[in-house]
């Protein structure tokens, strides 16, 4: 545990510029925020943005005051981090909760997207300045380690906190480990976002040209990597060939075999996603509980899980990466909204300005995606991140942005939103213990007689399940208050004793 007292990237790094040593002086970019104003302060520095009105003009260098933390930015990575708890461990109980099986956008579905839309957010801000390009690189890269790192660590097979409630082991098979998984996905896109803005500086605009659109083209570089990244992912996804394919499910001990020989299928047996991941990573490192298990196809269950069918296709017995390698590609644009939304708050000094800019573009995202899905060109699919979930989760997050922006920093209501604060302040320390089921593992350590009896499960059968007699709606109340309500109250305390989690 660290008292770095400011804590902007993603996962509640701190952001490049922001470390408390008085010698690293590299980069500037304070985005500590203690209450509504940090907007404000952020639009003042140094002439470096256009008026709120966008005269185009230069006006005179403005007094630097000291910038404050971003409280919406905290707000949207708190909210993000709590629907992660939510969907991951009430999804069992409440379907709706959980990924689509396919096609589809469940509320599961939006956490990936937001997360990358915040930390695009972030980057914006924490890179308003560079002075030493190589030493930011730097830090871009040994930040992205880092990510990977804790990526595989948490989700690479390593742990088994999240198994069962009574798994107690740790260790995997380097044969069947995870290679890919959220925090890699979000080192990827965090690297290449950071490192298009880093290396760009020297391109940007002091005072942004009259006009709409011209925060677009003073930031014409991000968007163009953005359509590469999204070219490269239509190309190869409509024009790679995918042949039949065989693999053996270890747990069955049973071989299968899949007829493809196609292009341009979006299905979940011979997508190009899947086959990208087959050849390079080996069906064995890819994620064995892939949500296309609760299809129809595949379980009686569906939409929960269950035992397959006895007619189910040889593909729902496979392993799928839901975070795979060719489906990280078009998730660069989910950062690249991001950091638009970033530039907007730093250009422009009126809320209805920003507000104009975020919300005229959070509509037309969403429109977009709609006539994608609806028309059938692109459906809105999670697990191969196409365009139009891109749009979908983007829109959204901007809607949610915008709408926290509104809430807190314009109208003041600050109070009602500390509990999501503090934890998006120490969201790197929740992901790990709650997300990822590491501190119930460790109080699983100590049971009674049996394996099974322990402190966690006492809790949740007695107080929640039996109490409400529901295991239903029992589990969800325990999400909320035994998992989500106990972490807020943690790192609130942690907020007042100065001490976070950073990368």
């Amino acid at each position: 545990m660290e008292d770095p007292k400011r804590v902007e990237e993603g996962f509640g790094q701190t952001p490049l510029g922001h470390e408390d040593d008085s010698n690293d002086k590299e980069l500037e970019g304070d985005n500590k925020c203690d209450n509504g104003e940090c907007f404000d302060n952020i639009a003042k520095e140094n002439g470096s943005v256009a008026t709120g009105e966008l005269t185009g003009k230069e006006e005179a260098p403005l007094e630097k005051t000291k910038s404050k933390r971003v409280a919406t930015l905290d707000a949207f990575r708190g909210l993000t981090i709590v629907m992660m708890i939510l969907v991951d461990h009430a999804g069992i109980a409440y379907p709706a909760l959980d990924h689509a099986a396919w096609e589809g956008c469940m509320l599961a579905d939006f956490v990936m997207p937001f997360f990358l839309f915040i930390v695009g957010v972030a980057i914006a801000l924490a890179l308003k300045k560079v002075r030493k390009i190589k030493d930011a690189i730097y830090k871009i890269t040994l930040r992205t380690l880092k990510l990977l790192f804790w990526g595989i660590v948490l989700q690479g097979g390593y742990s088994h906190a999240l198994a069962d409630n009574i798994n107690l082991a740790y260790g995997v098979d380097m044969k069947l480990i995870r290679w890919c998984g959220i925090l890699q996905r979000i080192a990827l896109v965090y690297f290449v976002v950071a490192l298009i803005e880093t290396l760009t500086t020297k391109r940007r605009p002091l005072v942004l040209s009259p006009g709409h659109l011209s925060i677009f083209t003073a930031y014409r570089w991000q968007w163009i990597g953005g359509f590469i990244a999204f070219s490269f992912y239509m190309i190869t996804t409509y024009s790679l060939y995918v042949p039949d394919w065989s693999f053996i499910n270890h747990k069955e001990g049973k071989a299968y075999t899949v007829k493809c020989g196609m292009r341009g299928h979006l299905g979940p047996a011979c997508n190009a996603v899947g086959y990208v991941d087959r050849e390079i990573l080996g069906i064995n490192h890819l994620y064995k509980s892939p949500a296309w298990q609760h299809l129809k196809a595949c379980t009686l269950s569906s939409p929960r899980s269950g035992p397959f069918r006895e007619d189910a296709p040889g593909w729902c017995h496979a392993n799928f990466e839901p975070e795979g390698l060719l489906s990280s590609i078009p998730a660069i644009l989910s950062g690249t909204i991001g950091i638009h939304y970033g530039h907007v708050l730093m250009h422009f000094k009126g809320h209805s300005q920003r507000l104009k800019q975020w919300v005229s573009m959070a509509i037309g995202l969403l429109v977009l995606a709609f006539l994608l899905h609806f028309s059938h060109a692109i459906p809105i699919n999670k697990q191969l991140y196409t365009i139009s979930y891109v749009c979908l989760t983007a829109g959204a997050a901007g809607v949610v942005f915008s709408g926290f922006y509104i809430l807190i920093d314009v109208w003041g209501l600050r109070t009602p939103f500390l509990f999501l604060e503090w934890i998006g302040m120490n969201s790197m320390l929740i992901f790990v213990l709650g997300a990822q089921g590491i501190l119930a593992a460790f109080i699983n350590g100590w049971y009674y007689n049996k394996p099974d009896k322990t402190l966690v499960t006492w809790i949740q059968t007695h107080i929640f399940i039996d109490a409400w007699h529901s295991r239903n709606l029992g589990t969800l109340l325990y999400v909320i208050f035994a998992e989500i309500t106990f972490y807020g109250v943690l790192v609130g305390i942690l907020h007042k004793l100065g001490m976070y989690w950073k990368l």
